[in-house]
């Protein structure tokens, strides 16, 4: 593959990023967008693909702020820095004036409806288009089903009962009398994976040509696995994380620090990831998500003039502690970036010391930058960090090029092993051996005889810092100590934010709900 080919969907991206925020004016009025490529030729069907195009960049455009709503509570992540919002959802205290929760819901709703515009106009070219053209349209379909999906899960994971959008037609909103539940919710996009996954590629993301990295029917198989462990339907969970597994097409990332960084990047790990691209030049377009939340507010970077970041996520101590105890070494040198503040912090209210601390513990990576924060946070996630020594040249911005994983191999075989172990039946490996690939993959020795307890420990070590994997967890599981942490009390009325007062006063109805 040449790397024109490689970088055509960025470019393209970059392209319909301008034309649709010239559109954006009209996101209360989706259904007047219904042509928002502009004067379509619907006779055209080899250009049926931009309205696919404009799917997928309306659904990895996330503002800074909304990955943070979905991810900012549980034991492995803290709100840092001056954001009170999130502060406060952090400790299971909900602002239904906060600014992330309404655009969360307004940014999500908005590209849910232009996933439905964009499957309207792939079925106008359907009307005239040939068998092939037939074909290739219903797989279009299908692949904006599952996009759609990614945005509506995350909604209905954050507020529980959320409306469920069929059409790009806001009238269907216009005297709503009800609110579907959560349950339902994941119910619908179990059903809709259903749907899709006839159409879908039989390949990974990185094995696709035309959309290199795009949605394939093992996206789908990962999605209705996720819907359906919300649900606790476990032995859905099992058969479709099973056909992943059994597909032989999926392995882990073999360098779990470079997993999260350049060399990473649409790996045969990956089921789906946002991306991000700087096309290999120090300037002009860029297709981009803001990482600095994420990274520390002072450092001292390896490459100069390298931008820091806002220090707004910051690892918990709870979770350092945890992977301490374990004696684990890449994980943890990878999910967390410390600064020496935070390593002062360890020593003075746990039991190591600056002698007994491994030396990765350390203010600077492997790759020479230095985290120097002394305010907002103590530690940062380096998940989110990319080094500045994999910054195309003349990029500064923080975590520049950097894509955002969104379901990895990894979880599957974590989620397959525990739907085991809650009584499923499995349709090929072991739950030890799904465990000990990833255990194998962070240095750590195998396990024999799993339990459930050592299933969700391993997910803790594997996952945290991920779209909130960690407190949704709890929540299922019903953990509610592990919540219960740092001054903070949650029960299960806590398992929701408060929708937006904007929300309220649009919808009425959603004022009446309680959410448990």
């Amino acid at each position: 593959m040449t790397r024109t080919q490689t970088n055509k969907l960025p470019v393209i991206l970059a392209l319909l990023a301008i034309m649709l925020a010239s559109c954006s004016n009209e996101l209360d009025q989706p259904e007047l967008n219904n042509n928002f490529a502009g004067g379509t030729d619907f006779s055209k069907t080899d250009e049926m693909i931009f309205s696919l195009i404009g799917v997928y960049q309306a659904v990895t455009s996330r503002g800074w702020e909304q990955p943070l709503v979905v991810s900012t509570r549980g034991d492995d992540v803290n709100a840092a820095g001056d954001q009170q919002g999130l502060i406060n959802q952090d400790r299971y205290v909900y602002d239904n004036s906060f600014f992330g929760s309404r655009t969360l819901w307004e940014t999500y709703y908005g590209d849910i409806i232009r996933a439905h515009t964009g499957m309207e106009q792939i079925s106008r070219y359907m009307e005239l288009a040939d068998e092939d053209g037939i074909a290739l349209g219903n797989r279009y379909i299908a692949e904006a089903k599952v996009l759609r999906a990614i945005l509506l899960f995350q909604l209905s994971q954050v507020y529980g009962a959320v409306f469920i959008p069929e059409s790009s037609d806001l009238n269907d909103f216009a005297n709503v009398t009800s609110v579907p539940t959560k349950d339902e919710v994941m119910q619908h996009i179990s059903d809709q994976m259903d749907e899709a996954l006839p159409f879908l590629l039989d390949m990974r993301p990185n094995e696709r040509t035309d959309l290199p990295g795009g949605v394939t029917r093992y996206t789908a198989l990962m999605i209705k696995a996720v819907a359906n462990q919300e649900l606790k339907n476990y032995q859905a969970v099992a058969d479709a994380t099973g056909q992943i597994i059994n597909s032989g097409k999926f392995s882990l990332f073999n360098d779990f620090y470079e997993l999260f960084k350049t060399p990473g990047k649409l790996s045969d790990e990956s089921l789906f990831e946002f991306q991000y691209s700087d096309f290999g030049v120090g300037e002009g377009d860029r297709v981009s998500h803001l990482y600095n939340p994420y990274g520390p507010n002072s450092w001292d970077p390896t490459v100069a003039g390298a931008s820091s970041g806002w220090g707004f996520f910051e690892p918990t101590m709870k979770y350092v502690e945890f992977m301490l105890d374990r004696e684990e070494t890449v994980r943890l040198e990878t999910s967390v970036f410390f600064s020496q503040k935070g390593i002062d912090s360890l020593v003075a209210s746990t039991p190591y010391t600056d002698a007994t601390l491994p030396a990765f513990v350390s203010p600077t990576t492997r790759d020479a930058d230095t985290n120097t924060s002394d305010v907002r946070s103590i530690f940062s996630s380096g998940k989110h960090y990319m080094p500045t020594n994999q910054l195309i040249p003349g990029r500064t911005a923080y975590g520049s090029n950097k894509n955002y994983i969104v379901f990895r191999y990894a979880e599957t075989l974590l989620m397959y092993a525990e739907a085991l172990l809650q009584g499923a039946t499995g349709s090929g490996i072991a739950a030890d051996q799904a465990v000990n690939l990833v255990r194998q993959r962070a240095g750590m020795a195998p396990l024999s005889g799993v339990t459930l307890d050592q299933v969700i420990d391993e997910k803790y070590a594997e996952l945290s810092m991920e779209w909130g994997k960690r407190f949704f967890d709890m929540v299922r599981l019903g953990r509610n100590d592990e919540l219960s942490y740092g001054g903070r009390t949650f029960t299960p009325d806590k398992a929701f934010v408060t929708y937006h007062q904007d929300q309220i006063d649009e919808f009425p109805i959603l004022g009446d709900i309680v959410n448990n």
